[in-house]
């Protein structure tokens, strides 16, 4: 059973998909995560968060529940865009939360209006190669922060290449997976 850690919703029950195709991240590297995040930023307070393929919405909504400012989560499955808004029911953000269904392909050129945003979720299915695109995609558009962090999942054994100024900085693994922090490692100026 998937839980919020901590913050304002700590305890509150998630929604989960049923059955076996789709992978949540786990308590523990979820737990692992934002450890991990709490010590390169010191707070998540007022950050503005995207999820790309959000899943059930558990990463972002951790954030939101550690005061982070708002989140958009995308997905492009009906079902998990309906879980997503069952949780945020659930943990009561619809205030600062928004969802988008459409391919994460398709919607990153359209959120340059909307970015840059501080903290970026990275967690598409395994074994599809999207990661590498995925985050050219966001150097390329200048979705992150100067000071953003991009938190990418993948499956243990994965490498990932800098793109421009973003470097993968930090690759811890949980099991199956690896989790890879990726920042600016010098002057964004293009």
């Amino acid at each position: 059973m998937m839980r919020i850690i901590s913050g304002t919703a700590r305890g509150r029950k998630l929604a989960e998909f049923s059955g076996s195709g789709t992978r949540p991240t786990s308590d523990r590297a979820r737990e692992a995560l934002f450890s991990l995040l709490i010590s390169r930023l010191q707070t998540l307070s007022g950050l503005k968060v995207l999820d790309l393929y959000a899943g059930s919405g558990a990463l972002s909504l951790e954030a939101l529940s550690r005061q982070a400012k708002s989140a958009l989560m995308i997905d492009s499955s009906r079902s998990a865009i309906k879980l997503i808004h069952e949780n945020i029911e659930r943990c009561s953000f619809a205030d600062r939360s928004r969802v988008l269904q459409q391919e994460v392909s398709a919607a990153l050129p359209g959120l340059k209006a909307q970015a840059p945003f501080d903290l970026i979720f990275l967690d598409p299915p395994y074994n599809q190669s999207l990661v590498q695109p995925v985050i050219n995609e966001i150097y390329r558009l200048n979705l992150l922060d100067e000071n953003g962090i991009i938190c990418a999942e993948t499956e243990r054994g994965t490498t990932l290449q800098s793109a421009g100024t973003l470097s993968c900085t930090t690759s811890r693994h949980y099991g199956r997976t690896t989790l890879h922090l990726m920042q600016h490692t010098a002057s964004n100026k293009d």
